[in-house]
């Protein structure tokens, strides 16, 4: 077998992770819904 094998592996591993960890930061966050009145009939 190749040497450094799981070392080559492992570091596309951690790119892989912090590609994702990336792109999870910069998803959407959920919106805050809009303000109803307390008495609906008004």
């Amino acid at each position: 077998m190749a040497d450094n094998f799981l070392e080559k592996h492992y570091e596309e591993y951690e790119a892989r992770k912090a590609a994702y960890i990336r792109k999870k930061k910069h998803l959407s966050f959920p919106r805050p819904l809009p303000q109803r009145p307390e008495d609906e009939a008004l």
